[in-house]
């Protein structure tokens, strides 16, 4: 994974997940304009999942993924935890770009009380938009 800290200046696009082990929510967007755009939900495991992935990542072309990690409130790790940080040492094995770890505690309640009628892919935005606030200045 990246290190914590600024991004590297070279990376202006991105796709977020927000990773569920039955749905995976999706999004774009830039450094330039720091704001996601949602995208769709990818409800396949395995193969599949990784096949629609891919598809995306050719269409956008990101130059770096960001994927969501879930914590108990008081920030203790749970199997969920463990789960998508594995999903993003899988993305950056597959795809060989830079992955970005971003904690995602209440995205989807957050998601749901905002509206969304997709709340995995706008659980995606956030924590796109938690990224691009926390690591450009």
């Amino acid at each position: 994974m990246t290190p914590p800290g600024r991004i590297a200046s070279s990376a202006s696009s991105f796709l977020a997940f927000d990773f569920g082990v039955k749905r995976v929510g999706t999004a774009t967007g830039s450094a330039l304009l720091r704001q996601g755009q949602p995208l769709r939900t990818i409800a396949a495991e395995g193969d599949a999942r990784f096949a629609a992935i891919t598809a995306l990542i050719k269409e956008w072309q990101p130059d770096a993924l960001v994927v969501g990690v879930p914590f108990h409130p008081d920030g203790a790790e749970h199997d969920n935890t463990r789960r998508a940080r594995r999903f993003a040492r899988q993305l950056q094995g597959r795809y060989g770009l830079p992955v970005h770890e971003v904690d995602e505690r209440y995205t989807t309640t957050e998601a749901l009380a905002a509206g969304a009628t997709d709340a995995d892919a706008a659980s995606a935005v956030l924590i796109l938009e938690q990224f691009f606030r926390e690591h450009l200045s």
